[in-house]
């Protein structure tokens, strides 16, 4: 088990990404810290992990909140130890033509998909420099932080600023032996995109703009997060490995 007793804290882990990949470092031996702003939903999911044999700690977490998060990495340190990784998850999106996107619904995304990760990551950083420990954060960002798409003028801003901040942080970081990695999804079928395919000519337009004509699962990004928060990518810090069915190779003519 590649983090047998490892402490892994994963943002937004009610859905998609976040769930798969909280489920399988649960089933390779960390005790897993399940946040979430729908605390039902971690509350489920931390339910599934133990009962699969595996441990975990459902929190509530809103994070864009600064003192929310500090009271979970805090009661975390108390239950559990120090945390060794962050998968900074949690996002949101809009699809609006930008000249009618309304300025609340900007800041909102930037505020969860920017600010959030910041902080999350922030504050696990200074909890491994209090406490002299090495640590890990990986970031989802996503393929619109390394080319554009249509209405999703806020998303796609935020996602290019997690790359951003991933090489930042991978530079600031790596002084106090933290790792910092990104993952960038193609389209990956979970619940939130699962409306996609009930359109089978949206489906078969989806899967074209992918190299292998298909969209991802969970459990592609999840080998992929997994990879970069093990000794298995020691020597990778600022990375963002795409994980994207060749969507950002190129296009066909």
């Amino acid at each position: 088990m590649r983090f047998k007793d490892k402490i892994v804290l994963i943002t937004g882990s009610a859905g998609g990404i976040g769930f798969k990949t909280a489920l399988d470092f649960g089933n390779e031996g960390a005790i897993v810290a399940v946040t979430d702003i729908d605390f039902e939903m971690a509350k489920k999911l931390s339910n599934q992990i133990i009962s699969n044999g595996g441990v975990a700690e459902p929190f509530q977490l809103d994070v864009t909140d600064l003192d929310q998060t500090k009271n979970v990495f805090e009661t975390l340190n108390e239950k559990h130890g120090v945390c060794d990784i962050v998968f900074c998850n949690a996002g949101i999106r809009e699809i609006t033509p930008m000249l009618d996107l309304e300025f609340e619904d900007w800041k909102k995304v930037i505020d969860v998909n920017v600010n959030g990760v910041f902080l999350s990551a922030q504050t696990f950083a200074k909890n491994c420099v209090k406490h002299n420990k090495k640590g890990n954060i990986v970031i989802t960002s996503s393929t619109l932080g390394i080319v554009a798409a249509n209405s999703r003028c806020a998303y796609t801003t935020s996602k290019h600023a997690t790359i951003g901040l991933t090489k930042q942080l991978a530079m600031d970081l790596a002084k106090n032996n933290i790792r910092v990695n990104a993952v960038a999804p193609g389209v990956i079928r979970t619940p939130l995109t699962e409306r996609y395919f009930q359109d089978k000519e949206v489906a078969e337009k989806i899967n074209g703009i992918h190299a292998m004509n298909r969209v991802g699962e969970p459990e592609e990004v999840s080998n992929a997060v997994r990879f970069l928060a093990s000794d298995e990518s020691t020597f990778c810090t600022g990375s963002i490995l795409t994980v994207d069915g060749g969507w950002t190779a190129g296009k066909f003519m």
